[in-house]
Formats: C-alpha cells, structure tokens, sequence
C-alpha cells in the first residue's frame, strides 16, 4: 500500500445517473432505499459530468452468476456487530515476549487487562471475546450468513489481536459460510500509519513476590519506556516493560491486510463491489477488473487542516497529506447492496506522516468537510440503487443523527459542553445533509449506545439512524435485520445476556482484587485511589455482569468524568430514594453554609460541601432546619400517599442508584427496562412530577454554586433537568424489535415488554 504524505489531489468518482433496472425477483428485498435527487449542499465536486441519458444493457458477466432464489427462499438477514474490541485473551506474542499469566481454569496463558483497567473504562477489553464468539454462534444458529462489522472491531490495531480477530473471521467463514463486512472505526486505525502502541495495565506476575495482579507494561519500540526497558508510571511502581511490536498500533495498511477478505477488497463471491474511486459501471463489472481498481495505491485522497482536498481544495488550504479510504459498495446477494462508509477523518496537524488528531470525535460533522466525495459518491449509489431495485443499506462507525432521544440540548444545559460524549452528536444539519442524499437506513456504532432515530423532512426525505449497542459494554448485544419485502425491513435487538465461559478469568481477577487490597499503591487516574467491589465476581451471567459494570463505570469514572460537582457527591452521599423525594418538597431559608454546622450535615458528606464556593455571611447551626426538614417530610409522604405508594418504599434504592439507572437509560434506551424494577421507575416518574413543581435558582460564583443557596435549593434547581432528561431518555423510538417502513418513512414497534415508566 502506497501512502504519501505530499499533496496530490484525486478527483472524485464522476457521479453516474442510474443505470438498468433489474428485474424483480422472489426474494423480494429489492426495494428503492433512496429519495428525490436534489443535490446535498457543499459535497457535490466542482462538476459533477453526469450523463443525462440511463444505460439499458444486458446484465453483467460475474465471475459467479447469481442465484435466482425460489418462491420460497427465506429472507435475508444482515447481523449488525459494531465495536467488538477484539482482544485475544489467550494470544500467543510472536517474538515470544509477553508470555502472559497462567490460567488455572483454561489450563492456557492469558494476555489480558487488568479488572481495574476494565471497570474504569468504557469498554470491556476481556470478556468481549467470549461475547463475539457467543454473538457469532447465535448467529449462525439463526441461519444468519452476512456479518456487518461498524468499526472498532479491533483495540487499536496490534498485530497480535488483528491476528486473533482474523483467525476467529476466518474460521466462522469456513465452518459455517459467513461473509464479513467490516469498516474501520478510530480504534482500527488510531491513526492513518502505524505508530508505537502499548498498554500500562497488562495483568502481569510481580517480579518481586511471584503474586499474579501486577499492573504489567507491553509497549512498543519508542512508547513507554521501551527505549531503554525501564518503566515508571502512574501505578506508582518501577518494573520491567516488555518490549514488543507486537503492540504497535498499526495503521490502515497492516489492518487492512488482515481483513482483507472480510469485506475492504472484491471477491467471486460479490456480485458487485466497488469503491468511491472505481470507473466502471454495474452493466460492465467483472472481477478483475474490480480487483485492479481496488488496490490501494487507487483509494487514497487529499485532506487538508482547512478541508477536502483534492477537486474541492481551496486557496488558502494547508498541512494536506494523501490518506486511505476504504468505502465501498457490496452485492452479496441478489438485490441487497451494503455500504461500508470508512467515517474516519484525521484531521492533519502537521507536516509530519503521522501529524493527524485522531477520529474519535470528528464523525460526520468533519466529513461533510473533509470527505465530501464519499457523501456524494453516497448519494450516487442511493439513485443508482433506487433505478436497479436494490436495497441499500449503510453502515459505519459513527452516528447519523442524534442519540438521546432529543435530550441532548437539556443534557448540555444542565452538565456543560462535552460532558455525556456530547462533542460526538451529528449536527442537525449535518443529518439532514446525510438525509438528502435519498439514504433511508444507517446502522452506526461508536458510542456504545443502543438507540434509534427517525428524522423525517418536508421534501419527503427520511432517515433512520440505528444505533447497534457494542458486546463489549452496557448492554452487551447486536442488530439483526431481516429485509422481508420491497418496502420493510425487521429490526430485532439480540441481546448477549447468556455467554458461555464468560467467568473464565474471574480466578485472575480475585488474585488481582487481593493483590490490590495488599499493597495498597496507587491507583492510576479516573478512579481516585477506589479500587473495584470484587462483588462484581458474583454475576451469574454476563448481562448481570454488565449491569454490575456500568455500576462500578458509573461509581468510578462516569460521574467524575460528566457530573457537576456538588451533583456527583450528593447522589455520592449516603442518602435514600425517600431523602430525595424529601429535598424536593423542602422549603427553608436556612443556607448550606448553616447546614454545614449541624450534626449530621443533613446526610450530606463533607465532599459535597466542598464543592460549593464561600459566599460569606453566618456560619452558625440554624434550629429552623429541623422543623422545616420535618415539613418536607410531611408533604413528601402525603405526595407519595396520593399517588399510592409509601415514603418508605423510595428506601429500597439508594441516590446512587438513580445515577446508575440515569446513565444506564441513556446508553441502552429501553433495553435498560429490564435492569430498573417498575416500582423505582414509577418512584422516580413521581420524584420527577414533584420537581416539576418547583422552581427554584441558584447563586453562582462563575460556575461554582455558593453556599449561601438555600439547603432545597441545589437539589431542586440540578435535579429537576436531570428526572426530566432522564424520562425522555426512557421515552424514545423503539429499539428492541420493529418494522422500517420505507414508502412512510416511519417505524412500528413490535416490541411485546411493556415500559415500566
């Protein structure tokens, strides 16, 4: 593969106008997916040379003909799997470096991360490759034989898990038939060429004491030390570092070489590939003609710090380097055409080859402006897919659209830019754009999230973006769709709550746990010196133990990360469900600066005192807070007694409980229904309904609440968003099981679980 870092500008693919329209067969997927053809602003090339006139030609010669299936054939299904973070536990290092830690329970060497690494990252790094191969054997017992891989499928490229991940595709390919479509998410490649890698948090063997739970070191040549073999980092211990290029972080070459075979290049198994850079039409495709025009010296393009390169480059435009992209078009079946966008954009920062932001937080916002040629070849494959009867359908690793159900601009209100991955969300106009170009259906990945959503526009465009939850985190399953007809496609969410061997590391993790508990050195950053509930090893499944995850995700990193202070240690304090609905009702003037000074600190802890700036004025106990709190209380359990329930059920759950729930809601949507009990749900429907009748204001110092607010007040004026955020987060389209109609732009929910909110 030829990667230049010198400016060269590609042309776009000429647009085609649409070409023969296929038959209609008995398979009956062969659906128009597109839109009208108005063009989508700033993405067409300066000139576009579409010819006017559609091509009538026999069809094309294939190296393998196509099947034409009976009246009777089944339905074609696609399994969605974004975000594997394929880590081979049981990896063999080829140059004999890391031998890994010996697992009693397999009677293998295991090259894996560190529980601590685990529960304080949004992402699993161990047991996800148990639930990949749990996930491909469903769905091979589900006559499943097309796999789409959104990105991500790997950790960040390493040789040696790439070639772990390639040998499991491989294998299901041969056994079992299944065809593997993958496109590249940030972590597959960090960057566009190779780069030293590594990982502080290998579960390793002390050198010293021979105990397994030692935070082991595996970097690459010129990464973490690997220069001179010594090690100091934030674990607070020196110990070797194994050096090793089997860790680099491989760029789109070396990925791209593993995968090859599982969608990136054209095979006699297609009936039609082709990429935003190829020049022949359907009517004259053969395969060697594709295999020539994907090579990837010819899937390069021009990026520049300002925008796209190439036909669309600007006077002005600096720091452009030729990059790869690897887009493309598949036919795998008759009438059904999968697109595989590479939604990757590395924004160059430098001269240098490797002088790029990565990708993560870029998405489709920057590829309007930098990679408009694949927007518009897009748009060329709906219309050329709509005239010939296909089914087109889209995926890749980013979002098309907005993932919170329309909260997104309260959760910015209420926590601050950024906060809840908000730098990620598409813009509106982003998704209309994407709309525009007559797409109907994309399956994206990335935020880990389980969502749908459907925008519709006046000009009769509609897009449904499918949000496929990653196996690899909360909660742990996969999109399968079924294209039953010309106009419908079923969406079924499978969830991944039963996989074999998913406790297999569990002895490793208790070493770890007590090693930790031992030693007592720091921890590294995120968790604040908190090391994990080893409770976690009590999970009888592997949906219980991702439920327990995002609990311990939640307690040592989420609310640190995106929470406002003085609201992370309040839901942090050991306070109940019925202290809450309490607050919610209290009316005093009695100020937090008071409160500080009584006994108990009305429940609240001393870091959430800490939170708040010094506005001056009396610090001295006030008696008033005990009667007007026995007043709260009161009119608290009168509220709950209308709406028939007791004060005394809202102690079943703790307030860090509702955070747990809140940020559960907001990465599964309803998937989550099932880990909440409809009794706290409907608690919390009343907490939110009684804070809707409040209104009250904080004093500000910048953006530090002062303690001079009155005690009801922070409560009420942060919490009042947050139940609001947290019932539209329950409330939004289905996502478990339900029909895309593609005539009406809209979505039937068959799901039979009701909603216990």
């Amino acid at each position: 593969m030829h990667f230049s870092s010198l400016p060269m500008p590609i042309s776009p693919r000429q647009l085609r106008a649409p070409l023969w329209v296929a038959m209609t067969t008995a398979l009956s997927i062969l659906a128009a997916c597109g839109g009208s053809d108005s063009p989508v602003a700033s993405v067409e090339p300066p000139s576009s040379g579409k010819p006017t006139t559609p091509e009538v030609t026999p069809p094309p010669a294939n190296p393998t003909p196509p099947v034409t299936p009976t009246p009777d054939a089944p339905a074609v299904q696609v399994a969605f799997m974004p975000d594997i973070h394929f880590h081979d536990v049981y990896a063999t290092f080829k140059d004999g470096s890391f031998p890994g830690v010996f697992n009693p329970k397999s009677g293998l060497n295991a090259t894996v991360r560190l529980m601590h690494a685990q529960m304080t990252s949004t992402r699993l790094f161990n047991e996800n490759y148990f639930a990949f191969i749990a996930a491909l054997d469903d769905a091979v017992a589900r006559g499943v034989k097309l796999i789409a891989l959104p990105g991500d499928f790997s950790d960040d490229g390493q040789p040696v898990h790439m070639r772990g991940l390639k040998k499991v595709l491989d294998g299901y390919a041969e056994r079992h038939g299944l065809q593997f479509f993958a496109a590249p998410g940030n972590h597959d490649p960090n960057r566009p060429i190779a780069r030293p890698g590594g990982k502080s948090d290998y579960l390793g063997v002390d050198p010293n004491s021979g105990r397994v739970g030692y935070p082991q070191a595996v970097y690459s040549k010129g990464s973490g030390g690997c220069n001179d073999g010594a090690y100091s980092g934030a674990w607070g211990r020196v110990g070797y570092t194994y050096c090793t290029e089997e860790v680099l972080e491989m760029g789109y070459q070396g990925i791209t070489e593993a995968l090859d075979q599982h969608g990136f290049m054209p095979k006699a198994a297609y009936k039609y590939f082709e990429t935003p850079y190829s020049t022949y039409s359907y009517q004259n495709y053969t395969l060697a003609e594709a295999q020539a025009q994907a090579v990837w010296s010819k899937r390069e393009f021009e990026i520049c710090a300002q925008g796209a390169g190439g036909a669309y480059k600007k006077s002005g435009y600096t720091l452009c380097h030729n990059v790869p992209d690897t887009s493309y078009l598949v036919e795998p079946v008759d009438g059904l055409w999968l697109v595989g966008i590479d939604a990757n954009v590395y924004v160059p920062t430098g001269a240098g080859v490797n002088d790029f932001n990565g990708s993560g937080d870029a998405g489709y916002n920057k590829m309007l402006t930098h990679k408009p040629h694949v927007i518009a070849w897009l748009k060329d494959v709906v219309a050329r897919g709509k005239a010939q009867g296909k089914q087109v359908v889209a995926f890749s690793h980013f979002p098309m659209s907005e993932f919170f159900n329309g909260a997104s601009d309260d959760i910015i209100a209420l926590l601050g830019a950024g906060k809840m991955q908000m730098v990620r969300r598409p813009a509106e106009d982003v998704t209309k754009a994407l709309a525009d170009t007559g797409l109907q259906v994309h399956v994206g990945g990335h935020m880990h999230f389980n969502d749908t959503a459907i925008r519709t526009y006046e000009d009769g465009h509609g897009l449904v973006n499918i949000q496929a939850p990653s196996m690899a985190a909360y909660v742990p399953a996969y999109k399968l769709l079924t294209f039953q007809d010309a106009s419908h496609i079923d969406v079924k969410t499978v969830r991944l709550d039963n996989v074999p061997r998913f406790d297999e590391l569990f002895g490793l993790y208790r070493e770890e746990h007590r090693y930790f508990t031992d030693y007592g050195f720091m921890l590294p950053g995120g968790s604040n010196g908190v090391l994990w509930d080893k409770s976690i090893l009590d999970a009888k499944t592997y949906g219980d133990f991702s439920t327990r995850y995002m609990s311990e995700l939640v307690r040592l990193r989420l609310l640190n990360d995106d929470w406002r202070c003085e609201m992370r240690e309040l839901v942090k304090s050991p306070i109940y469900g019925s202290d809450l609905l309490v607050l919610s009702q209290l009316k005093t003037q009695v100020t937090l600066k008071e409160l500080a000074n009584t006994g108990n600190h009305g429940l609240l802890s001393n870091a959430f005192f800490g939170c708040l700036s010094d506005a001056g004025g009396s610090s001295s106990a006030n008696a008033a807070y005990a009667v007007d709190l026995a007043a709260a209380e009161a009119r608290a359990r009168a509220l709950a007694t209308g709406a028939g329930l007791r004060l005394e059920d809202f102690n079943q759950w703790k307030a860090i409980d509702l955070a747990g729930d809140f940020v559960r809601l907001a990465n599964a949507g309803d998937l989550a229904f099932a880990d909440i009990p409809a009794d706290r749900a409907r608690q919390y429907k009343l907490l939110a309904e009684a804070l809707a009748a409040t209104n009250a204001t904080l004093n500000l110092n910048g953006d530090q609440v002062r303690n001079d607010n009155a005690v009801g007040t922070v409560f009420q004026a942060r919490f009042k968003p947050l139940m609001a955020i947290l019932l539209k987060l329950a409330k939004g389209a289905p996502t478990q099981h339900f029909v895309i109609d593609l005539k009406a732009n809209s979505l039937t929910d068959l799901t039979t679980t009701g909603t216990p909110f």
